[in-house]
């Protein structure tokens, strides 16, 4: 007796909670559509302009060893020697990062190392 009771008012809290639910569908709809109106564009995104487009250049310059840095052009030696150990720290081969970038890191840092002023 007491399982059939049971059941009856769980039918009745599910019927109660849909019919809440449909008699908020239109205003829930069109808040969902105005907050995907105010959404910025994924082009314009400021996480999608942190990061440089493109692959490496065939030869290593002073730019394209500071963007894998994250440094200045113009930086010092120990500036490439902090950023060098920070950046490789993250991408290291032995810690699951590539031997490809990692040989992209060491290149330039010392190209920038050879080449600072």
């Amino acid at each position: 007796m007491n399982g059939v009771i049971l059941a009856g008012l769980g039918l009745a809290a599910v019927g109660f909670g849909a019919r809440y639910a449909l008699r908020q569908m239109p205003n829930a709809a069109k808040t969902f559509n105005e907050a995907m109106k105010n959404l910025p564009k994924f082009e314009e995104s400021a996480a999608n302009s942190k990061y440089y487009k493109g692959g490496f250049d065939q030869k290593m310059n002073r730019r394209e060893a500071a963007l894998i840095l994250g440094i200045s052009p113009s930086a010092n030696k120990a500036k490439v020697k902090d950023a060098f150990k920070k950046v490789m720290g993250v991408n290291h081969p032995d810690r699951g990062g590539s031997p490809y970038l990692a040989s992209k890191i060491n290149e330039a840092k010392d190209f920038l190392e050879k080449h600072s002023r």
